[in-house]
């Protein structure tokens, strides 16, 4: 539990296993753009994706409020502070393993924001972190779906910075 909340706004970490769940388990993920338009991309450090890029994120909390998860993965796996936009995508990886039983079923629910400051750094579940030009995705290993997701956030990001450019005539 979070301690630093009335019991009233108290949430749990969920405490079922990852690896063949008894459901699916509902998580968030967060596309970090900074101003020059570079993604925050993680290196996932334990199962299903150890060891490939993905995005900040993890499993949300009983009793939080999914934006507010996001923050909390974010801030917990890089040290970024963020400022959530909007809604990009729902990606929903499920994992089989060979007698075809579901080893992993992933929800997640995928947002992008602002980078508003903070000290960028690896920490909790991940093993590395960098900020990516979203030329770049194509080299490297991550799944298909998280660079469709950053690309689609990328492209509101661009959109929204071309809206706050034009000026009323």
């Amino acid at each position: 539990m979070h301690s630093d909340k009335s019991p009233s706004e108290a949430t749990y970490p969920v405490t079922v296993s990852r690896e063949y769940p008894p459901a699916p388990l509902v998580a968030v993920a967060a596309v970090v753009i900074d101003d020059a338009g570079l993604a925050l991309m993680v290196v996932r450090g334990r199962p299903p994706s150890k060891g490939m890029w993905a995005l900040p994120g993890g499993l949300l909390d009983l009793g939080e409020p999914v934006r507010a998860g996001v923050e909390r993965e974010v801030r917990e796996e890089t040290g970024a502070e963020i400022e959530i936009v909007g809604l990009v995508d729902l990606f929903e990886p499920i994992h089989r393993d060979s007698a075809g039983r579901v080893r992993y079923h992933f929800v997640v629910i995928d947002f992008w924001a602002h980078f508003l400051g903070g000290d960028v750094a690896p920490a909790d579940d991940v093993d590395d972190v960098a900020w990516v030009p979203v030329g770049s995705l194509e080299e490297m290993p991550m799944e298909e779906a998280t660079r469709r997701v950053v690309r689609k956030a990328h492209d509101l990001w661009l959109q929204a910075r071309d809206d706050r450019d034009v000026s009323p005539t």
